[in-house]
């Protein structure tokens, strides 16, 4: 399926996050989990995100419109950098904190984890904090042209078992593009869009 990716909104402060109840699905991970690269793969496009050598580039909340489907991807800063400021992961934290409560368009969150380290603490962090507020959880394996298929599967074993069996993660590479596929099928259906693009009608 032919999709278009744009880029409508940009929020660097939290009084520029507008609430919405319209479908947001969110990309949320470590500062060198690879998420600009994921974001261009998806779109079919370099330049789309910036991607940098520099970790912790993305500095602001980013809102691409995916169409067909009429749903909001969100790109959300990276998180557990060391070398920037106490005061600006400070002030991400509350920005992405802001964006994640109170949010009723907020379907998912697509958590992007790196198959080649075991868990974070950062990561489990946030994992255990979406829980708690019962946002569901997309997880995803960035990298995985990096690792064997037996490491991937091992890694995908030991994420599923810590957000209790409740998914498997999907193994992803941004420069083969493998998991492209699986991963707008799970996005899509995050948000609530049929195989042809159409929102589903709601529950009755």
């Amino acid at each position: 399926m032919n999709r278009s990716f744009d880029l409508v909104k940009t929020a660097y402060e939290i009084s520029q996050l507008t609430p919405s109840s319209s479908p947001q699905v969110a990309l949320a991970g470590r500062s060198n989990v690879g998420k600009s690269s994921l974001i261009n793969c998806l779109a079919g496009r370099k330049g789309l995100a910036k991607v940098s050598s520099t970790p912790g580039k993305t500095q602001s909340v980013n809102f691409f419109r995916i169409e067909p489907g009429g749903y909001t991807l969100v790109d959300l800063p990276g998180y557990g950098y060391a070398r920037r400021s106490q005061a600006e992961r400070v002030k991400w934290g509350k920005l992405i904190e802001s964006f994640l409560t109170a949010n009723a368009g907020l379907k998912a969150v697509a958590v992007l984890l790196d198959v080649r380290v075991t868990p974070q603490q950062s990561d489990l962090e946030l994992v255990g904090w979406l829980r708690h507020a019962g946002i569901p959880i997309l997880p995803v394996l960035t990298k995985c042209d990096k690792v064997n298929q037996r490491e991937a599967a091992a890694r995908q074993r030991e994420w599923r078992d810590l957000l209790g069996g409740a998914a498997t993660p999907i193994c992803f590479s941004s420069s083969t593009g493998n998991g492209r596929e699986a991963l707008w099928a799970a996005l899509d259906a995050r948000a609530g869009v049929g195989q042809e693009g159409a929102p589903i009608p709601p529950a009755v």
